[in-house]
């Protein structure tokens, strides 16, 4: 699992059946810092979640499919949480 950030939406005029009615978002992830940590991602979309937000994502088929309700998804990263809030203590 890891945390990222919505910078934006992708839009598919035709795309999978599994994926109807699926919104699609582009995640920056980030560190435990909240600064940017790799390349952007493409997730499909299961809280609601909004521009600017920062998110859970899940990056392993299995979690991904479940998260879309069917074991034949084909989709590599899922949303699956918006985040209120990260402390980190030492």
């Amino acid at each position: 699992m890891i945390l990222g950030r919505v910078v934006g939406t992708v839009v598919a005029t035709q795309k999978h059946d599994k994926y109807e009615g699926s919104k699609l978002l582009l995640v920056q992830p980030l560190n435990l810092s909240g600064d940017d940590d790799g390349d952007e991602l493409v997730a499909v979309d299961s809280v609601g979640a909004g521009a600017g937000e920062t998110v859970l994502v899940v990056q392993e088929g299995r979690s991904t499919s479940m998260v879309m309700g069917t074991d034949l998804a084909p989709a590599n990263a899922a949303i699956v949480g918006i985040v209120d809030q990260v402390d980190l203590h030492d």
